[in-house]
């Protein structure tokens, strides 16, 4: 049994990491903090099975999903570099 959100997420975090300059890149706290952000805003899409994996992931990658996950990520990110809990500054 898995959350297929997760993996979405993890995906569309190496995406987008370079499209925020204030973002800490290869931080692993930050990094974390960022998927528990977005997660946390997310609904869980459970599966238990490959096949209901593979369903899954081919929903929740297109449409509003997938525009949800963007936003909850580039939410993130930016919430994160305001508020870092690894000992960076904070962006401005």
């Amino acid at each position: 049994m898995k959350n297929a959100v997760e993996d979405q997420v993890a995906s569309l975090y190496a995406e987008l990491l370079p499209t925020v300059p204030e973002a800490h890149p290869g931080c692993p706290v930050c990094r974390e903090d960022v998927m528990v952000y977005a997660l946390n805003r997310l609904p869980p899409h459970y599966v238990a099975t490959l096949k209901g994996e593979i369903l899954t992931r081919l929903d929740i990658q297109v449409g509003q999903a997938s525009t949800d996950a963007t936003v909850a990520i580039m939410d993130g990110l930016r919430f994160v570099a305001r508020n870092p809990r690894c000992g960076a500054p904070p962006a401005p």
